[in-house]
This record gives structure tokens, sequence and C-alpha cells, in this order.
């Protein structure tokens, strides 16, 4: 099947409000304007330095969301563009967005990842982390961020009630957080082979590479 009819299949299937990152990493820009003149706007990538030449050849109405590990380093190539960056794991990382946000007189949505995996390859912070970061004074003097919801991976697994389990946890930990950070209404898990199982477990935001544009290219 073509990329449209990908597209238009998993779209079918989603609740109004559950929004679809189509992760795109390692495709060339062909692939990514093929699903954009099927109507997609958002698009993930993993890497910083790809995100950044992609953008410079897509047009100019795409939303692009940084899914991977954050290297603060990098953070100020992606600064002026960035919508979404999904995987905040710590109070540093927040502190180097808003500085390379306020460069630029923008102000960047950000999630805080949380680890729900067993695995320990998996990154993210704990919810007493986040919780903390949250009601820290010295996170409410950053002006040029905005914490709007939760990022999670489950392991990697077949066994699924385990990775339903790890869901269930991630909703969780966003409704705690809520309470303190009101702002807060994404909820980002759930990827190709297990997003039907994250939006029944609350997730707002899904992030589909291979169900859209086929297996990826690692060469």
């Amino acid at each position: 099947m073509s990329i449209k009819q990908n597209l238009q299949n998993i779209k079918s299937t989603l609740p109004q409000h559950v929004t679809l990152v189509a992760v795109s990493k390692t495709k060339p820009v062909s692939d990514l304007l093929e699903a954009y003149q099927a109507g997609q706007r958002v698009f993930g990538e993993n890497k910083i330095q790809e995100m950044t030449e992609k953008h410079e050849q897509m047009p100019k109405d795409v939303k692009w969301h940084m899914i991977g590990h954050v290297q603060r380093n990098k953070v100020k190539y992606m600064a002026s563009f960035v919508s979404l960056i999904h995987g905040v794991e710590n109070f540093k990382t927040l502190k180097e967005i808003n500085k390379q946000a306020n460069k630029h007189d923008r102000v960047i949505d950000c999630l805080l990842q949380i680890k729900i995996a067993s695995e320990d390859s998996k990154f993210g912070m704990t919810a007493s982390d986040a919780s903390k970061i949250l009601q820290a004074t010295e996170f409410s003097e950053l002006k040029n961020i905005n914490v709007v919801g939760v990022m999670g991976m489950a392991t990697f697994t077949d066994n699924q009630e385990q990775i339903k389990s790890e869901f269930f946890k991630l909703k969780h930990v966003f409704n705690q957080l809520k309470t303190i950070h009101p702002e807060m209404n994404i909820i980002s898990m759930g990827m190709s082979g297990d997003y039907q199982l994250a939006i029944d477990c609350g997730s707002t935001m899904i992030r589909v590479g291979s169900s859209i544009f086929g297996e990826r290219n690692y060469n």
C-alpha cells in the first residue's frame, strides 16, 4: 500500500482527540512530501540534525516533533522551529530549551519523559522527579517553555498485559501531575505495534512510523 493509503487507514481508526505523529526518521524527504500531500502535517524525528535538514526542505506549515533523546548541546539547532519536544528527562534540559527558545523569542512546548518500562535502555524520569520539577520555584521562572504533558515508552515485549500496565502507569502519573500543573493535556504513548492499546489506556498522541512509511532504512 502507498503512504497515502496507510495514513488514511490509520486516521480512519483514530478518535478525534488523538494526534498522529508521523515518525519519519531515516526516511527521504520524498516520502515525507507524499505524506504531506496526503494531509499529514505533524512529523517526528529522533535526531536533531536530520530534523533540521528536513525542515529546510519541507513546507513551512509542518509541525516538527523531536521524539528522540535530547542532547542539550544540540538544542540550539532546533530552537527556532521545533513545535514539541517529547523526550525531556531532567530539569537541566528544560533550562537549556528555555534558554535557546528565549534567543528566538519563542515559547517551546515540552513533554516530560516518564520512565515506565522495565528495560534499562529506556530514558526518563520518575513520577516524583517530575512532581518536584513542576513545584520548584526555579521551574516557575522558565518563561520560554510550556510543559504540556508527558511521554513514555513501554517495554519492547510481546507481553500485552505488561505493556498495558505500563501505559496505565503513565496515565496515572499524568493524572497526578495535572493536579499540580493543570496546563497538561497530552499523553504521548503508543507506536506502530501498540497504538490501539495505548489509546485504550488514555493516549492522546501516538508516534507511528513503519505502519505509514514501511520498515526503516538504517543503511
